[in-house]
C-alpha cells in the first residue's frame, strides 16, 4: 500500500474513533425565556485543581436575566470568567455580578472569552463523559443540565479545533 494511502486511512480512522469518543451532544434546555445549549467541559488530567466549562445561552424573552454560577459534583465552585487580552497579555479575571444575558441576545462562552471556571476539584472529567451539574440564573433559577466532556485542549465540545479563515 503506497505511504500516502496508508497516512489518509490511519488520519481518517483516528479521526472517525475520537468522533466517536466524543460524549453525544445534550438536546437544548428550555427553562422560561432561555435556551441552553451544548454545554461541555475540557477533560483535565488527574490532580488539576481546575476545568473550564462552556455553554451557549439564547434569550428569548422581553427581560434580561444573569447567569451567576455553576456546578459540577467534583468540583467546589464554579464562576463566570473573562479573558482578554492586555497589552499582549492574556488576563483571566471572574466576572462579579454574573454574565447578563440581554432580551434576543445570544450568549457563548467559550474557549478565550467568556466561560465557566470549577474550581477545586476532587475528581477529573474525563473526554466522553457525560457530566450532570446546574447552571444559576437570577431569575430562571438553577438549571440542571449535562456536559459533555470533549478531550483537554479541545476548542469545540466535539473536540475539534475551530479554524477562523
Amino acid at each position: 500500500m503506497p505511504m500516502k494511502i496508508l497516512c489518509t486511512a490511519l488520519l481518517g480512522l483516528g479521526l472517525f474513533a475520537s468522533a466517536a469518543r466524543a460524549a453525544p451532544e445534550a438536546a437544548p434546555v428550555k427553562v422560561g425565556d432561555l435556551t441552553i445549549e451544548t454545554p461541555w467541559l475540557r477533560a483535565t488530567p488527574n490532580g488539576a485543581k481546575v476545568a473550564g466549562g462552556y455553554v451557549r445561552i439564547v434569550n428569548t424573552g422581553s427581560a434580561p436575566d444573569t447567569l451567576t454560577g455553576a456546578s459540577v459534583p467534583f468540583a467546589a465552585s464554579g464562576e463566570i470568567h473573562s479573558m482578554s487580552m492586555e497589552g499582549g497579555v492574556m488576563k483571566m479575571a471572574p466576572v462579579s455580578g454574573g454574565l447578563t444575558i440581554k432580551p434576543g441576545e445570544t450568549v457563548e462562552l467559550k474557549p478565550g472569552g467568556y466561560h465557566l471556571m470549577f474550581e477545586g476539584l476532587t475528581g477529573a472529567p474525563k473526554a466522553g463523559d457525560s457530566v450532570s451539574g446546574t447552571l444559576t440564573f437570577q431569575r430562571a433559577g438553577t438549571v440542571p443540565v449535562t456536559f459533555s466532556v470533549a478531550p483537554i485542549g479541545a476548542s469545540t465540545p466535539g473536540g475539534g479545533h475551530q479554524h477562523h479563515h
